[in-house]
């Protein structure tokens, strides 16, 4: 007996809200798109549902200019007609932080909750390859499939199911696996998103339009459910759909044509799937094809958004959130939900794939840089907020300073205990405006009282070395809650100093006091330096003549040399893809000579400055100009780089602190070249076919050599925060700062090479669209740490550096002097809960885990405390938590923040690769 097929329209436009086009252009295509669609419901009863493509916030986009259609487009998604979420933005998975794809799926279900209906696919159409831990992520949202567009390659029935490796499937429906060992149902768009289109109502069109999508479809299907997407890239809706779908009915009796939506396509698919489907297996990269259409190179495309992306995702999710969280714990501020989901729904805005990956015309990414501004100035406002806050609670009788000191406290929001350099200025003495005649005559008198001596102090009376620099007086202001504005001129210093053992999730108090001939120093490690060499207790760093680096790891007797030399080599090819051109060799700094000199020398760092003159090719020739104008595949391009040189000057900074065990690395330089590719290239002579990075909640392993299918020259890949070659005895690791792409040369050194700029002229894809600023001309600055280890990355402790590298410390001054303030009334009152000079909010076994730290903030519907953690390890791992709060009741969670199961105690097991969350009631 045969089985009936179905064949599933499912109508939907693929929505990017910027991409060809600047977003108001998108914007207002998409405003005449819903009010057909809106018409089209009322008028049609036989269009039945519409997909609007995964992402929430097209409801906020078309609202925002036609709000009096909201009580029609709300009542449309109540009754489930218009199928809405589960995702706030369908963004790039590699290029957003863990945290941000979480963040992404949770404020989707926000929003989708007064309605009572959020559509439960796990909708990736579009991703240039999907993170591995997905349906680990899916799984906890109550999410039991993934519908995805790419990083599979389906392989049709030429070959049996027992012949395929992990990446391949002979079906469109396979089953993906996180490391964990989750599992969702995954369906490729093996014909894409738009194979069900334009569907004719002309018989004869309709005719053969079915014969060829038919066949197309049931090549890849594993059951008799046969998926159609009605749409395609800012696709208007097909208006006639309704009338196109009788006379496919009236066509093909034998075949039920019905117009569907993905819950009735997903639950007919799940009771019909064979049960020999391959099982697919973490990341989905593409790996098991040419390579040249994995779109990988986005990762590079304008590197100053990645940076830009990086430093505000980090400042919030790693230093606004759990300060807030602090603040709300020690009772002297309420989370402030609304402010955190606007920071991050406007850092969102800039996560869909073609606008975070930087393949979208100049103004899309013009307007990303004040989305990235927008959201980052509400971070640092909460930061400040609540910083002030808690330094305001803290109790100072009990400190061991005298009068007259000034008091600042050092926040570490990092999930693990930390020390290192810390700068902060302070204000050692004010005036406000009414106190003097004028503000000339308040400088003046501020800017004759001599400093002295001074040094910091810790909470328990030990002096710390300390670089003190006079800035002279400024001019500032305060805002009171109660009154107008208060502007002062203040006697300002910057003081710089080694901060030790920093409390995970904690903080410390210290003071500028005057020197003290009976204080007792604290014993720190120091910074020796001789020549060109700077060496502490962990590492020995040479400068060498090229301006690379020669490390010696005094821990393992391990010697990493020519580290940080610079490759340069010619790009032909666009935003989303690098194509050197044919023949070229790359150009290096290894045989160039730099001028090298010590720029700063304390006992808490080091600074090494090497200056490179270079000379790079101008741009590419004549021949790629003509060759973009006329579409040439970039695989069959023959352009060339020209033979006119311009200045590549690079300047490269290289710091060593005390008790480090990582080398600091930050290079500027003027980028006047076109069309070119730059590098940083890190030898680690370490033997290994295989190297691990740093991704979305997980430290993935990859291989070093591409699959026999791959035939691009290049294999360079995603990484978040790091990537690490080793040996299994010794380890080589490079982090960075919004440095996404990387890639391990086979080039019997496993040397890692870091991309630090990419400048092309072209979007690329379908169509002509030059983009002259993604040249990245100008001023250029790169940040990006060496670290040795020895053993496990994640045990030893370097990937807990790799992390901490990225967040930065939080420093506020706790209190003005009060001998140095005449108008006091200008002060808030004193709180009334008392804080210790130093303290932990949350401690837990950090020492020596496998377990990463990632997130502490509170949860906006039940009002819990939320703190999350992932296990780095294949094997089950110990989560021991102490928190210094009262608590009421404690939960196992997930990644909606939901209480899942009371916890009897602090201890749990944590399997392998298991990103776990616990939520906290807490108590009075």
């Amino acid at each position: 007996m045969t089985t009936k097929k179905t064949a599933h329209i499912i109508s939907h436009t693929h929505w990017d809200r910027e991409w060809y086009m600047p977003y108001e252009y998108h914007h207002h295509l998409l405003i005449e798109l819903m009010d057909k669609l809106l018409d089209t419901l009322d008028n049609d009863p036989g269009y039945r549902y519409f997909h609007l493509d995964g992402h929430t916030i097209i409801r906020e986009d078309y609202l925002q200019i036609r709000p009096d259609q909201r009580d029609r487009l709300d009542h449309y998604i109540r009754e489930g007609r218009i199928h809405f979420g589960p995702w706030y933005v369908l963004q790039d998975e590699f290029l957003t932080s863990s945290e941000a794809n979480i963040r992404n799926l949770l404020i989707g279900h926000l929003d989708a909750k007064p309605f009572g209906r959020i559509s439960k696919t796990g909708y990736f159409p579009d991703s240039f390859g999907n993170m591995g831990q997905a349906p680990q992520i899916l799984r906890q949202a109550g999410i039991t499939n993934a519908v995805f567009g790419r990083g599979v390659k389906p392989t049709g029935f030429n070959n049996t199911v027992g012949e395929m490796d992990s990446y391949k499937s002979p079906y469109s429906e396979m089953i993906w696996r996180s490391p964990d060992g989750s599992e969702v149902l995954g369906v490729l768009f093996a014909n894409w998103y738009c194979n069900g289109m334009e569907v004719p109502v002309d018989p004869a069109a309709a005719k053969a339009y079915w014969d060829k999508n038919l066949a197309d479809a049931e090549k890849f299907a594993s059951t008799p459910h046969l998926l159609f997407m009605n749409g395609c890239d800012h696709q208007p809706i097909q208006t006639d759909l309704s009338e196109a779908i009788q006379t496919a009915s009236n066509l093909y009796p034998d075949i039920e044509f019905v117009h569907s939506n993905f819950d009735k396509y997903l639950q007919a698919l799940e009771q019909t799937v064979p049960e020999n489907l391959v099982t697919i297996e973490g990341e989905l990269r593409s790996q098991h094809t040419d390579g040249w259409g994995t779109l990988v190179n986005t990762a590079s495309s304008r590197v100053y958004l990645k940076q830009l992306n990086q430093a505000g995702q980090t400042l919030l999710e790693k230093v606004a959130e759990p300060l807030a969280a602090f603040a709300q714990l020690a009772g002297v501020q309420a989370y402030p939900h609304h402010l955190m989901t606007y920071a991050w729904k406007t850092l969102m805005q800039n996560h869909p794939h073609d606008s975070i990956c930087g393949c979208s015309v100049d103004e899309v990414h013009r307007e990303m840089v004040t989305r990235f501004a927008k959201s980052s100035q509400m971070s640092q406002a909460i930061v400040t907020q609540s910083a002030t806050a808690l330094s305001e609670a803290i109790d100072l009788s009990q400190a061991a300073w005298r009068e007259g000191a000034v008091p600042f406290t050092v926040f570490n929001t990092s999930g693990w205990s930390r020390s290192g350099t810390v700068s902060v200025e302070l204000i050692t003495a004010k005036k406000y405006f009414p106190e003097g005649p004028t503000p000339q005559a308040l400088a003046k008198e501020l800017g004759m009282q001599a400093l002295g001596t001074l040094q910091v102090m810790d909470e328990e009376g030990k002096v710390y070395p300390a670089k003190v620099e006079d800035l002279g007086v400024h001019f500032g202001y305060e805002l009171p809650k109660d009154r107008f504005r208060q502007p002062y001129m203040a006697r300002k210093v910057k003081i710089t100093f080694f901060a030790n053992d920093v409390a995970a999730l904690g903080y410390r108090t210290y003071a500028l006091v005057a020197s003290a001939s009976d204080a007792d120093e604290v014993v720190l490690d120091v910074v020796n330096v001789q020549g060109n060499t700077m060496e502490n207790a962990k590492l020995k760093v040479s400068v060498e003549s090229n301006g690379s680096v020669t490390v010696y790891d005094k821990v393992t007797g391990i010697t990493f040399a020519g580290l940080n030399v610079f490759e340069n080599t010619g790009d032909i090819g666009n935003e989303y893809v690098y194509r050197q051109p044919g023949g070229e060799a790359a150009l290096t700094t290894e045989g160039l000579m730099a001028d090298i000199m010590l720029v700063e020398q304390s006992s808490s760092r080091a600074v090494f400055e090497a200056v490179l003159k270079w000379e790079v090719p101008a741009s590419a020739d004549e021949t790629f100009i003509t060759e973009k104008q006329e579409m040439v595949p970039f695989t069959e391009r023959k352009a060339k780089r020209t033979a006119q040189m311009v200045p590549l000057v690079l300047t490269t900074q290289y710091t060593l602190e005390a008790g480090s065990g990582m080398l600091q690395v930050k290079t500027s330089f003027n980028n006047a070249a076109k069309d070119h590719r730059l590098r940083a290239l890190f030898p680690t002579g370490l033997i290994s076919d295989s190297h691990y990075v740093d991704s979305i909640f997980e430290v993935a392993k990859r291989n070093n050599k591409p699959a026999e299918e791959w035939i691009n020259p290049s294999n360079t890949q995603h990484q978040q925060v790091f990537v690490t070659v080793t040996d299994g005895v010794n380890g080589l690791l490079v982090a960075n700062k919004g440095l996404n792409e990387y890639e391990v040369l086979l080039d019997e050194k496993n040397t890692i090479a870091v991309t630090l700029l990419r400048a092309s002229s072209e979007l690329g894809d379908w169509g002509v669209f030059e983009t002259p600023e993604a040249q990245c001309l100008g001023e250029q600055s790169v940040e990006y740490t060496i670290i040795p280890y020895a053993g496990d990355g994640a045990v030893s402790g370097a990937y807990a550096q790799a992390y901490q590298y990225q967040i930065p410390w939080t420093v506020v001054q706790t209190k003005e002097p009060a001998s140095q303030i005449v108008k006091t009334s200008y002060k808030q009152d004193e709180p009334g809960v008392k804080l210790p000079l130093a303290g932990q909010f949350i401690n837990w076994n950090s020492d020596s885990s496998p377990l990463a730290f990632s997130t502490l903030k509170f949860a906006e519907e039940t009002g819990d405390l939320v703190a999350r953690w992932y296990n780095l390890s294949s094997e089950t791992a110990n989560l021991k938590v102490n928190p210094s709060f009262t608590v009421q009741a404690a939960y196992e969670s997930d990644i909606l923040e939901r209480r899942i199961s009371e916890l009897n105690s602090e201890d749990q097991e944590v399997a392998g690769y298991k990103i776990v969350t616990r939520a906290y009631q807490v108590g009075s």
